[in-house]
């Protein structure tokens, strides 16, 4: 029963997770946590840290660790297939009549129209993890946190390379966070 709680809750957020993988941490999070409390607002928000931190796109990254949590390995498999599942048959679809769909009216307009739902999907899934749903789980969110977040900003606007901001993220986050 858990394989098929899975499967259907994984091929959901692959039908409609618009925008990548940010955009989907809402409807992952209204799923895992809200919905079938397999996971806490905590534990949830520990694996978006660690499926950014791992090679490949966040929404397989958080099905395969989620599946395994939840239902060991072949959850893992369950829940990764069933999110791979709808890009790979919508990308057959549209690679089929790409060329025929390239200039319709209609699907220029709904791709015109789930631009903006993608960049509040992001916001909302930002505020998910900065302010959980659950007053007893407490935010990751401090003021080291905003630190580091102007700096990453800053250091985005002046077009520093992404891996070390990564490296030097990680570095002040041992020493803010462990050493002192």
């Amino acid at each position: 029963m858990i394989y098929l709680q899975l499967f259907i809750s994984y091929l959901k957020i692959g039908f409609f997770g618009f925008g990548g993988g940010y955009a989907m941490l809402s409807l992952i999070h209204n799923e895992i946590v809200e919905q079938h409390g397999w996971l806490t607002p905590a534990e949830f928000a520990d694996i978006v840290a660690i499926s950014q931190i791992t090679p490949g796109p966040i929404a397989i990254n958080s099905a395969t660790y989620i599946g395994y949590s939840v239902a060991g390995f072949w959850g893992s498999v369950v829940a990764t297939v069933a999110v791979c599942l709808p890009a790979l048959t919508i990308m057959m679809l549209v690679t089929k009549f790409f060329l025929k769909l390239r200039n319709n009216v209609y699907v220029h307009g709904a791709v015109e129209g789930m631009k903006p739902m993608v960049i509040g999907m992001i916001a909302a899934a930002a505020l998910l993890l900065m302010f959980p749903a659950d007053k007893s789980e407490a935010s990751f969110v401090d003021g080291w946190s905003w630190a580091f977040f102007g700096a990453c900003l800053a250091g985005s606007y002046f077009k520093v390379n992404p891996i070390l901001m990564i490296l030097l993220s990680a570095a002040a986050g041992i020493l803010v966070y462990y050493v002192f």
